[in-house]
């Protein structure tokens, strides 16, 4: 054995070096040293190799100079390679120099680990210096973000976080938008990309996201709340396909001529965002089918309250709309078809604003029924009614649909009073 007499050891023999321990057949078991040593765990005790070929048992036997045993396992001792090295002067320091010798010094797991969550770190510097310099209401946001693990599964690399969240700090910084301007355009101007906002892309989740922070719009999903959430923060997407349908309400030179003349009026979601309605009735009645509003329009011309209709699934203009009213002390009442398509329709509209039903529960659908003999099979899939739990179990029991036009000439009614 040798002494440790304070001085440096001897330089490893290099060439003998490469041809003990550094052909292809013995790579596993360097491999499997350097594994240890990252780990900074003991190099003693055995390493076994799973069907070698004869090759690999070969090299061994030349490394240790006798044969490493039988068997269908190649099974060889770290401490005995380490004597032999030290033995024979090939590497006087032992294994752990000759690997190195051999492939280059070897990182310590602990400290790549370090160095990787330190990367990490500095990745969220771009949104450190937004929240201190230009939005520090976005503090709790940033924190949610780094303890929710959002970004590293977005960007995988923190060179790919860094710049991922520069480009959201840079969109988030000119947010809200005013004058509101279209998704594309902002995209264009913010970020040199027109798509680059586009649904789908981790930019576009992180900076609705913030822009949600911003503007504290609620949590949902699907596409129309996707449009909703941006025009919240003055973003429009598709901001003159999404419209709404209104009569009788006043507001902006548009809403105004219409009502006077006992028109309907068509808003986009880009009027509704650059100029929403300036005043608010107190209640404004909302319908599913455009028909209930152009037959109000015809019997009661400027006479007609204000009646919005989502024509549908309610839009991001229509939303918009509502919750603008809602915003300003408007109280909204809805009905939609008795079946269970309206049911959802009502729901969705509910998770959003809140509303009061108008003829629209379980003794609205059981009048409905009785003065309509020949009403349609209900059919589809149910579903529930918070407004009302027992509007659900009533479609169920009496099996029907009543559309809005059924019901008419209550509703026309109700809005000519």
């Amino acid at each position: 054995m040798a002494v440790n007499d304070g001085r440096p050891p001897a330089p490893v023999d290099r060439d003998r070096l490469a041809r003990l321990l550094g052909g292809p057949d013995l790579a596993w078991l360097v491999d499997r040293v350097r594994r240890r040593m990252a780990r900074e765990e003991s190099l003693t005790g055995p390493v076994t190799l799973a069907d070698p070929t004869p090759a690999q048992r070969a090299a061994a036997e030349r490394l240790l100079g006798r044969a490493p045993g039988a068997g269908r396992s190649l099974s060889v001792r770290l401490d005995t390679v380490d004597a032999v090295l030290r033995r024979s002067g090939v590497s006087p320091g032992g294994l752990g120099s000759a690997v190195t010798a051999l492939t280059g010094p070897v990182a310590r797991v602990a400290d790549v680990r370090e160095r990787e969550e330190q990367a990490w770190r500095d990745a969220y510097a771009p949104l450190d210096e937004l929240i201190h310099t230009h939005r520090p209401q976005l503090a709790g946001w940033a924190e949610r973000l780094r303890a929710d693990g959002l970004v590293r599964r977005l960007a995988r690399t923190p060179q790919a976080a860094k710049s991922l969240l520069g480009g959201t700090a840079e969109a988030l910084r000119r947010l809200p938008a005013d004058p509101a301007v279209s998704l594309s355009v902002f995209a264009a101007a913010t970020l040199n990309d027109a798509h680059a906002l586009d649904d789908g892309t981790p930019l576009a989740t992180l900076v609705l996201s913030g822009a949600r922070a911003l503007t504290g719009f609620p949590d949902s999903s699907g596409a129309e709340w996707r449009r909703e959430a941006w025009a919240s923060a003055g973003v429009l997407k598709d901001a003159l396909s999404a419209t709404v349908l209104t009569l009788g309400l006043h507001g902006s030179p548009a809403l105004d001529w219409a009502a006077g003349e006992g028109e309907p009026a068509v808003l986009t979601l880009r009027q509704l965002t650059r100029q929403p309605p300036r005043t608010a009735p107190a209640v404004v009645r909302v319908c599913e089918n455009p028909a209930v509003l152009a037959v109000a329009a015809d019997t009661l011309g400027t006479a007609c309250p204000p009646l919005v209709c989502l024509q549908g699934q309610p839009s991001a203009a229509a939303l918009t709309l509502l919750r603008h009213l809602h915003a300003q002390g408007t109280t909204l009442r809805y009905h939609g078809d008795f079946d269970w398509g309206g049911l959802r329709i009502a729901s969705a509209l509910l998770r959003r604003i809140p509303w009061h039903p108008w003829r629209y529960t379980a003794a609205d659908y059981r009048a409905a029924v009785a003065a309509t003999p020949l009403a349609p099979p209900l059919t589809g899939t149910p579903t529930t009614a918070a407004w009302d739990p027992d509007l659900p179990a009533a479609l169920t029991e009496l099996g029907v649909r009543i559309e809005e036009e059924t019901v008419l000439d209550d509703l026309l009614t109700d809005l000519g009073q």
